[in-house]
Formats: C-alpha cells, sequence, structure tokens
C-alpha cells in the first residue's frame, strides 16, 4: 500500500543544510500498522508529512496503492490517506464545535447525508450524540484525540498516518486510544503508519518497525524482536532501554549513535 525507496529530505541551503532524512525506504502492506520509531529528531515525523504532502521539499520514490506521488496531492489522494496529529487540542479549532469539525471535510469532498455520517463517526470512536455540539475546551484530551480520529475516518480512506497520537495523554487514555485504533483496523481493514518515541506503545499497535536514528533508518524489527529484546543494533536496544524508565546505573552506559 505503501512503498518509500530512497527518501532524502534537507532543510535550508549551504552551510545551514539540515539532512533530514537519508535515503530511507520501506514498505507497508495493505492491512498492515507499521511504525516509525526514534528520538527527537529522528526524521521519522518529517518522513510521515512527506508522504502527506505536508511538507513537499523531498527527493526519492513515495507510491500509494501504486500511484506515484508528486509534491501536490488530489483530492481523491487526501481522502484516501488522512492524518492524525500529536495535539489533540492544536489539531481542533477551538472556536468550531465538534460538528462544524467533522462536517468541514464532508463539505470540502462534496459528500451527502452528512448529519448521519457525523453521529455515525462519533458512534464509531465511543463517543455520544451529546458531543457534537461541544467544543473542544469542553472535553477531555482523550475525547479530543477521538475526535480527531473520527475526522480522519469520516471520509472512509484507506490508510491513516499517525503522528504520535498518544504521546500527549495519561498512560490510561493511552490505551484506549491504542486499543481503538486496533479496533478499528481491524473492522475496516485499514493500513497504518504510525510515528512514535515509545517502543512500547508501537509494539502494542505495530508488526514491524523501522527503528530511525539522524535521519537514517537503523534498522526493521519485529514485533516478536521488540517482545523478545533481541534486537541486532546497539542504538535499538538502548532505546528499547530508555523506553522502560529511568535507570541510573542505565543511563550511565547510553551513548552517542552518529
Amino acid at each position: 500500500m505503501i512503498e518509500i525507496e530512497n527518501l532524502s529530505i534537507t532543510f535550508g541551503e549551504g552551510a545551514s543544510t539540515v539532512h533530514a532524512v537519508r535515503n530511507v525506504s520501506f514498505s507497508v502492506a495493505e492491512g498492515e500498522s507499521y511504525g516509525l520509531v526514534g528520538e527527537s529528531g529522528s526524521g521519522k515525523s518529517t518522513i510521515l508529512r512527506a508522504i502527506a504532502r505536508i511538507n513537499p521539499q523531498w527527493s526519492g520514490t513515495i507510491r500509494v496503492n501504486g500511484r506515484y506521488l508528486t509534491s501536490k496531492r488530489t483530492k481523491a489522494e487526501a481522502r484516501a490517506m488522512q492524518m492524525v496529529f500529536q495535539d489533540p487540542y492544536g489539531a481542533l479549532h477551538p472556536r468550531h464545535t465538534v460538528d462544524a469539525i467533522l462536517r468541514e471535510p464532508l463539505e470540502i469532498h462534496g459528500l451527502n447525508n452528512r448529519d448521519a455520517r457525523i453521529l455515525a463517526a462519533l458512534k464509531d470512536v465511543g463517543l455520544g450524540p451529546e458531543f457534537r455540539f461541544r467544543y473542544p475546551h469542553q472535553i477531555s484530551g482523550g475525547q479530543r484525540q477521538r475526535i480527531a480520529v473520527a475526522r480522519a475516518l469520516i471520509l472512509e480512506p484507506e490508510i491513516l498516518l499517525l503522528d504520535e497520537p498518544t504521546s500527549a495523554l495519561d498512560v490510561s487514555v493511552q490505551a484506549e486510544i491504542l486499543n481503538l485504533l486496533k479496533r478499528l483496523q481491524q473492522d475496516r481493514g485499514l493500513t497504518y503508519l504510525m510515528v512514535s518515541h515509545n517502543l512500547a506503545v508501537v509494539a502494542h499497535l505495530c508488526g514491524r518497525v523501522a527503528v530511525m536514528n539522524r535521519g537514517r533508518m537503523v534498522e526493521e524489527v519485529t514485533e516478536d524482536t521488540l517482545r523478545a529484546h533481541t534486537p541486532s543494533e546497539p542504538y535499538t536496544a538502548q532505546l528499547m532501554s530508555a523506553t522502560e524508565g529511568y535507570d541510573r546505573e542505565a543511563v550511565r552506559s547510553y551513548r552517542t549513535f552518529d
């Protein structure tokens, strides 16, 4: 469903050039959940934004469902591939009701039966009709993220790009959102490409994971490898250790990887 070959992304010019992504290649099968993990600044979210064409400056090849992507996307491409952002409050217009937030994509794409679609979208993410005319500041962070997921799903896409969809939430709420995403994927046959800095979060949802460091893909690991703690690369082992919580002795042993 998604094929990335030799993707490179730079920002700036001359001495100030930053190589955010360097020759990254991977593929995601239809109906699969694939993860991109790494510390802040590793390039994982930059890849997601290139695929969504939020960042149009990239080189290499991106294919989605067999179609080569250019720097501009059509309405059909936008409808087929939606994105859920990290901040569930910043992603929603603070002066729009939930109804207006969910109605906007339907109006842009000219879809009918809007009231029924809005109610169905709320039900799909576990929210009742009483949320329809509330504003973002009147609902919790987890509920806001459910609205963000509903907005992405209301156009019935084939692919969801998930940019740290649980990192701004409490641990208990994170589990709820991850279970929701897992159920929705099973019900709809969705393809997920998920970005996170937390290997435990990714392992809950993704069967395969690409580990990123300083714009490069270090290795690709499976869910079984993550659960068994048997990665091939030292950087991945260090990242796994950091995910498990603070350990003074472990921190002293950490080193920088180029």
